[in-house]
């Protein structure tokens, strides 16, 4: 692949990278697009079932919105909700192919490493800052090239990289064993996948968005496969969850998804397990048997298939020879850790925040997006689309465009006082996740999951 003299390289053409792009040609700087995908937004095809839960007006970048419309694009219903499709279909794709962006995207191009030139992770010389990044990129044919950039945004994202089920951290043990029948994420149950859930019995695991929405799909499944069964694993107490913001939160359809997982509890329409730390998980004649700890009481459920929905977290094994700062437990920065630490931060909606706050002690390196908030679950898209204005006004030495951080981001409603020692319990107001929109009093009684009477609606993801 050719690029300029001195490209900034962004890693990942999703909505941030791509945003990322118009920001720095927008100050007169030379993107270099690296997607390890073979398609640009390749991560959000991968829940383009799922329906976001913020409108486009929250989901557009301005200085994307300005190449599009330069290009006579016509944006569309700035109150409607899109899904992952309609994002990469009606935003993404045309963005991508504006002659500003184009040549300067390289799908199929995986990152798998980044470093100074001649200068590894210990090299301390005092020339370091002055010496551009290598970054080894494979491509589809098995080579790996070495590219050079004056600087690097990460915009990877954390999809690749979804937290395991097990109580400690880790897989559990017999989770990677098993993992033909462990979905993570958001499968497409209500489509791709209901041959392999219809009939079957799931074990959810997780208590945010994405796991309210698989639990909610396959209520629905129920209403045509009545043999469908549904238990839903907590880590927490059943007290102790938080089921979001509900009419408090700005956003009604993120508000609507707590109050109707709620009542799938409440109601005995799933079978709840809290608290249920898993510790192992095994084959018992033909089914996963999956053992766990219920207070001090051990105990072992059956399920035919699992889906683990307990969010994601930053891959950074290519990012060995950078020097990183990163907080302990978020693996953020320790400027935004504060912000944004489901331990420390009791309300859910989390402030703007710009280059300052991502900055890392390499200079001229960034990580953007949802990959920037490390383990944290609560990012929001208009989040990324300020955090890479920012950064490229800084590397374009504008700095007082870099220090202008304004985001108007609605309120989660979220906003706990309760304490377990120095952590708030707060709830995290959005993860990588879809959720439906559904009735609360449509669901079915039964405990386990006999079949629902919600009406079939559209899907909401975290956006």
């Amino acid at each position: 692949m050719s690029a300029s003299a001195s490209p900034v390289a962004v890693i990942g053409a999703g909505p941030v990278g791509l945003a990322a792009a118009a920001h720095l040609l927008a100050h007169g700087l030379e993107p270099l697009v690296l997607e390890a995908g073979s398609e640009i937004g390749d991560a959000v095809r991968a829940w383009g079932h799922v329906r976001m839960f913020s409108p486009w007006r929250f989901n557009i970048d301005a200085a994307a919105r300005a190449l599009l419309e330069a290009e006579g694009w016509t944006p569309p219903d700035a109150e409607a909700y899109p899904t992952g499709a309609e994002l990469v279909a009606r935003y993404l794709v045309p963005l991508a192919a504006t002659p500003a962006l184009r040549g300067r995207i390289h799908t199929r191009t995986r990152v798998v490493g980044v470093a100074r030139r001649d200068h590894g992770r210990l090299r301390d010389a005092a020339a370091r800052n002055g010496v551009p990044f290598v970054l080894h990129a494979a491509t589809a044919a098995g080579a790996v090239e070495a590219l050079e950039a004056t600087a690097v945004i990460d915009c990877s994202g954390s999809w690749g990289a979804p937290n395991p089920a097990g109580a400690h951290g880790m897989p559990a043990p017999g989770e990677t064993t098993h993992a033909d029948r462990i979905a993570y994420g958001i499968p497409d149950v209500l489509g791709a996948g209901r041959d392999t859930y219809a009939g079957a019995t799931t074990l959810v695991v997780g208590a945010g968005h994405s796991a309210m929405n698989a639990v909610l799909d396959l209520l629905a499944l129920a209403r045509t496969a009545p043999t469908t069964r549904v238990l839903w694993a907590f880590r927490r107490p059943l007290a102790a969850v938080k089921f979001g913001g509900g009419v408090r939160d700005a956003l009604a359809q993120r508000g609507a998804l707590g109050r109707q997982a709620q009542a799938l509890v409440e109601s005995g329409a799933v079978t709840a397990l809290a608290p249920f730390l898993i510790d192992g998980i095994t084959d018992e004649n033909g089914a996963l048997a999956v053992t766990g700890r219920q207070g001090d009481r051990t105990a072992t459920v059956r399920a035919d298939r699992m889906i683990v929905a307990t969010g994601f977290r930053p891959d950074l094994s290519f990012l060995r020879e950078i020097r990183l700062a990163l907080d302990a437990a978020v693996e953020t920065t320790p400027a935004l850790a504060p912000l944004i630490d489901p331990n420390l931060h009791s309300c859910g909606t989390v402030r703007p925040h710009g280059e300052a706050e991502l900055r890392h002690p390499e200079t001229g390196f960034y990580i953007a997006g949802m990959k920037s908030y490390g383990r944290a679950p609560t990012f929001l898209l208009a989040t990324g689309h300020e955090q890479v204005r920012s950064i490229a006004a800084a590397l374009a030495g504008d700095w007082d465009a870099a220090r202008r951080v304004r985001l108007e981001l609605p309120e989660t409603g979220v906003c706990s006082t309760e304490r377990v020692g120095r952590a708030a319990t707060a709830a995290s107001c959005c993860e990588p996740a879809g959720v439906p929109a559904r009735a609360p009093d449509a669901v079915a009684s039964s405990a386990c999951c006999a079949p629902a009477a919600a009406p079939a609606q559209p899907k909401v993801y975290c956006g």
